[in-house]
């Protein structure tokens, strides 16, 4: 699955086309390298988004094309900085 639509589906960031603004501005990492709205997200990836001053780090446990409000936060899971 694409990284700007993980974003959106596992609802980190609510809206797509602000998830790909996101990667352009090269606010987004993965595994540590900046990553394109198009990097391919795999189970076991670490991603990174930076909001201003505010950085969210997160594993990524499942890989879904559709999840529920209940199901996207299990998704991923928060990592400590």
């Amino acid at each position: 699955m694409r990284l700007d639509k993980f974003l959106k589906v596992s609802r980190l960031i609510k809206r797509r086309t602000v998830a790909n603004e996101a990667c352009d501005a090269e606010r987004v990492t993965v595994n540590g390298k900046t990553a394109k709205a198009s990097y391919e997200v795999r189970e076991g990836d670490v991603i990174e988004i930076r909001f201003g001053a505010r950085r969210v780090r997160v594993e990524v446990l499942e890989v879904s094309g559709h999840a529920t409000k209940d199901q996207a936060a299990g998704m991923y899971r928060e990592l400590a900085d």
